[in-house]
């Protein structure tokens, strides 16, 4: 039996992760879900420790995503006595925007004015509630897709009328305010078994995250994230505290500050946690180091 199992849709982009591993001396098995089947009543675990880097943003590729495979498989494996970092009920949180702010909320951090849909007459509803201009999300989504910006009630209901809404694996949207960030920027922080590990700053331009397609959306994304970031004591701490709650091992939380009213307002969890590229650049050191160091920990504790 392997020492780790890492679940994953992409291996092109976990080449940085693997080398780490091998630099490290772990034993470790890539299970890349595509063509990948389990026996619910039998089989066992492929490594003592299961690591998912399933992407949310895998949705989009229509029906056949991984994303709820992956939470079935790895409720299983969790089932049969491994350990499963981010597992099953980590993924859930990951995979629902609505999940995510009703968490942000239980906790008594601020957020977007958001409403939860499932229809196009509450959507125009939920728009009109809250006032134009809105942002529309696909409530399983990632990396920028799934979301789209509507200046009007008349633009809404013609996206609404023609099919043209953000594609939704779970028929769920969210409607929420435009929030005009400071300094047009967004923070990530991104956390590790619970405790901060970096910060970056990331320029929340609507043509990156609004205009462009899926894949230019990819692009710009990665691009944007070079600018080391230092968040206040008390948005690090919710960072963590909100990482902890949604069961998640490794993850990247994002916060905007109101340029309204300067709230802090907290609007995403990401489970897959794609790291700084070049972070040796912009961070001086490799934060794969770190999470494999983790990785270990996991794994001498499960006798590995």
């Amino acid at each position: 039996m392997h020492q780790l199992a890492i679940v994953h849709d992409h291996p092109d982009g976990f080449q940085p992760l693997f080398a780490a591993l091998s630099r490290a001396g772990i034993d470790y098995l890539p299970v890349h879900t595509a063509g990948h089947g389990f026996d619910p009543i039998g089989g066992q675990p492929p490594a003592p420790v299961i690591f998912n880097r399933i992407a949310m943003s895998s949705a989009r590729h229509g029906v056949h995503h991984p994303v709820y495979y992956a939470m079935a498989l790895l409720d299983h494996w969790a089932g049969q006595g491994a350990l499963v970092l981010n597992g099953a009920d980590a993924m859930a949180i990951d995979a629902s925007k609505a999940r995510q702010l009703a968490l942000i909320n239980r906790l008594g951090l601020a957020a977007p004015a958001t409403r939860v849909v499932h229809d196009s007459a509450a959507l125009l509803a939920a728009a009109t509630t809250i006032g134009f201009p809105v942002v529309v999300k696909a409530d399983v989504s990632g990396a920028g897709s799934g979301v789209t910006r509507f200046d009007d009630r008349a633009a809404l209901a013609h996206a609404a009328e023609a099919g043209l809404l953000p594609p939704s694996a779970n028929g769920v949207w969210l409607c929420q305010a435009l929030v005009n960030p400071r300094d047009g920027t967004t923070t990530r922080i991104e956390v590790l078994g619970g405790r901060y590990l970096y910060g970056v700053d990331v320029a929340a331009a609507e043509d990156a995250l609004m205009l462009a397609s899926p894949d230019d959306r990819l692009q710009r994304l990665a691009q944007r994230r070079r600018r080391r970031a230092e968040p206040p004591p008390n948005l690090i701490a919710a960072a963590e505290m909100l990482a902890r709650e949604a069961g998640m091992e490794v993850c990247s939380i994002e916060y905007m500050i109101d340029d309204v009213c300067g709230t802090p307002r907290f609007h995403d969890i990401n489970g897959l946690s794609p790291f700084v590229e070049n972070p040796m650049d912009v961070l001086g050191w490799d934060p794969h180091d770190r999470l494999v160091e983790r990785l270990w920990h996991h794994i001498r504790r499960m006798g590995g």
